[in-house]
Protein backbone atom coordinates (compact mmCIF):
# COMPACT_ATOMS: atom_id res chain seq x y z
CA UNK A 1 0.00 0.00 0.00
CA UNK A 2 1.30 3.31 -1.04
CA UNK A 3 0.61 6.20 1.40
CA UNK A 4 0.55 9.91 0.20
CA UNK A 5 -0.07 12.72 2.13
CA UNK A 6 -2.33 15.01 -0.18
CA UNK A 7 -5.29 17.54 0.57
CA UNK A 8 -9.30 16.32 0.87
CA UNK A 9 -11.79 19.61 0.32
CA UNK A 10 -14.04 19.91 2.71
CA UNK A 11 -16.93 23.05 3.27
CA UNK A 12 -19.61 24.40 1.68
CA UNK A 13 -20.01 25.30 -2.36
CA UNK A 14 -17.19 27.69 -3.59
CA UNK A 15 -15.80 27.99 -0.23
CA UNK A 16 -13.56 25.08 0.17
CA UNK A 17 -11.52 24.15 3.18
CA UNK A 18 -8.58 21.61 2.59
CA UNK A 19 -7.50 18.49 5.30
CA UNK A 20 -4.06 17.59 4.94
CA UNK A 21 -4.58 13.92 5.02
CA UNK A 22 -2.42 10.52 5.17
CA UNK A 23 -4.29 7.96 2.47
CA UNK A 24 -4.10 5.06 0.81
CA UNK A 25 -2.67 6.27 -3.31
CA UNK A 26 -5.52 4.57 -4.91
CA UNK A 27 -8.09 5.96 -2.90
CA UNK A 28 -10.43 8.78 -4.16
CA UNK A 29 -9.65 12.80 -3.43
CA UNK A 30 -12.36 12.78 -0.99
CA UNK A 31 -12.71 9.34 -0.09
CA UNK A 32 -11.34 7.16 2.68
CA UNK A 33 -8.18 8.00 4.73
CA UNK A 34 -5.78 6.92 7.31
CA UNK A 35 -5.33 9.92 9.14
CA UNK A 36 -5.94 13.70 9.07
CA UNK A 37 -3.24 15.90 10.04
CA UNK A 38 -3.83 19.21 9.20
CA UNK A 39 -5.86 22.01 7.67
CA UNK A 40 -5.64 24.52 4.72
CA UNK A 41 -7.90 27.33 4.64
CA UNK A 42 -7.55 29.36 1.60
CA UNK A 43 -10.70 32.04 2.39
CA UNK A 44 -9.25 33.33 5.44
CA UNK A 45 -6.81 37.06 4.90
CA UNK A 46 -3.54 35.49 4.57
CA UNK A 47 -4.78 31.69 4.45
CA UNK A 48 -4.50 29.83 7.24
CA UNK A 49 -2.52 26.59 7.36
CA UNK A 50 -1.84 23.84 10.08
CA UNK A 51 0.13 20.67 10.06
CA UNK A 52 1.02 18.40 13.08
CA UNK A 53 4.32 18.19 12.46
CA UNK A 54 4.91 15.16 14.19
CA UNK A 55 2.74 13.47 12.35
CA UNK A 56 4.22 15.00 8.90
CA UNK A 57 7.46 13.27 10.02
CA UNK A 58 6.16 10.15 11.17
CA UNK A 59 4.37 9.59 8.06
CA UNK A 60 7.60 11.00 5.53
CA UNK A 61 9.63 8.11 7.78
CA UNK A 62 7.43 5.72 6.82
CA UNK A 63 7.85 6.28 3.56
CA UNK A 64 4.73 8.54 2.67
CA UNK A 65 5.09 11.06 -0.04
CA UNK A 66 3.56 14.01 -0.33
CA UNK A 67 1.70 15.61 -3.33
CA UNK A 68 3.23 18.25 -4.76
CA UNK A 69 0.58 20.50 -3.03
CA UNK A 70 0.87 19.63 0.28
CA UNK A 71 4.68 19.97 -0.25
CA UNK A 72 4.27 23.76 -1.92
CA UNK A 73 1.90 24.42 1.09
CA UNK A 74 4.35 23.14 3.49
CA UNK A 75 7.30 24.90 1.87
CA UNK A 76 5.39 28.28 1.96
CA UNK A 77 4.33 27.82 5.44
CA UNK A 78 8.20 28.41 5.85
CA UNK A 79 8.96 24.49 7.66
CA UNK A 80 12.11 22.11 5.65
CA UNK A 81 10.27 19.74 3.10
CA UNK A 82 11.62 16.13 3.79
CA UNK A 83 10.80 14.09 1.00
CA UNK A 84 9.72 16.13 -1.48
CA UNK A 85 12.91 15.99 -3.64
CA UNK A 86 12.16 17.89 -6.84
CA UNK A 87 10.70 21.08 -5.73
Amino acid sequence: MAVVLRLTRAGAKKKPIYHLVAADSRSPRDGKFIEAIGLFNPNEEPPKFEINEERWAYWISVGAKPSKTAANLKKRAGAVVAGHEKL
